[in-house]
């Protein structure tokens, strides 16, 4: 029968707005950074409980360039408590490269999420962050996009270089619609406000340029091989049990680069000495063989 793992016991506290802090965190600068939240220390696997299913390891590179086996054995003994684990690192050394990529390397094995601090401040940021969005709905990240037309209009047309919201305005006001703008001439682009020659050029690309770069033309262009060619390239070959397999392309000897000889083995040379042996044996039985004088009556 498998057994689950429990989320760890925390001691209940007045109010669920606080960082429950392992014990072992005391003393950490850290804590005196953390703002706008409430802290408490409490029993937990990690040493910051941010969340109902939330838990952070800290490590200072420093303390870990000294004792490298601290941190897989707190991974040890988090387990799984946690849906979302993250190792928050304090890079306090100056050649942090490599610690960092062995820490990741064990993150991923474990399932933990690596984030890298550069300060006490900004670790003590990323901690309160956590918990003040512990609740809060994805939505609150997401970009918001407006569907009315007018808002559609601006955002589309903004992803032109050079054009910016007022731009749009004279365009829509102008010409009243996509269909309109892209209809209109360079001459009639030039004689609105704030159009240049570089700008008016940047919308007539927008319109009028197909949707393929430099890159795939040239691939376009590249000459094609005839039905014969490819049927002589790959030309389909019976096999004794019946099968068929594709035939590789013919290369006449003399396109063939020359091929260096390739070195003698040791192996080689065992065998060919084993069968001069066994060939001098044999030579030497069938002389003994053909003289009259040896054989015996």
């Amino acid at each position: 029968m498998s057994s689950t793992h429990a989320p760890p016991v925390v001691v209940p506290s007045s109010s669920g707005n606080n960082i429950i802090v392992n014990p072992c965190q005391r003393g950490n600068p850290v804590l005196e950074c953390i703002r706008n939240v409430g802290k408490e220390f409490g029993d937990t696997a990690a040493d910051y409980r941010v969340g109902r299913t939330t838990g952070v390891l800290f490590l200072s590179l420093r303390y870990h360039r000294l004792h490298p086996e601290y941190i897989h054995t707190r991974i040890e003994k988090l387990g799984r408590s946690y849906d979302r684990r993250f190792l928050l690192i304090l890079c306090d050394i100056a050649q942090h490269q490599e610690p960092i990529r062995e820490l990741t390397k064990s993150c991923l094995i474990n399932n933990i999420t690596i984030i890298v601090a550069f300060s006490n401040d900004e670790a003590a940021h990323y901690l309160s962050m956590y918990k003040q969005y512990e609740s809060k709905p994805p939505d609150m990240i997401k970009e918001r996009v407006d569907k009315d037309y007018n808002a559609i209009f601006r955002s589309a047309l903004t992803t032109i270089p050079k054009v910016n919201k007022t731009d749009t305005e004279t365009l829509r006001s102008t010409f009243g619609s996509f269909a309109g703008i892209s209809k209109a001439t360079s001459d009639q682009l030039r004689n609105l406000p704030g159009f240049g020659q570089v700008k008016v050029k940047n919308i007539e690309n927008a319109f009028k340029k197909p949707f393929r770069n430099d890159a795939t033309t040239k691939l376009t262009d590249l000459p094609r091989p005839s039905p014969s060619q490819i049927a002589q390239t790959h030309r389909p070959v019976g096999v004794g049990d019946g099968t068929t397999r594709t035939q590789a392309p013919l290369v006449a000897p003399s396109q063939r680069p020359p091929r260096e000889p390739s070195p003698t083995w040791d192996i080689e040379l065992d065998l060919n000495e084993e069968v001069q042996d066994v060939l001098g044996a044999g030579s030497s039985k069938q002389t003994k063989a053909d003289d009259p004088t040896s054989k015996t009556f």
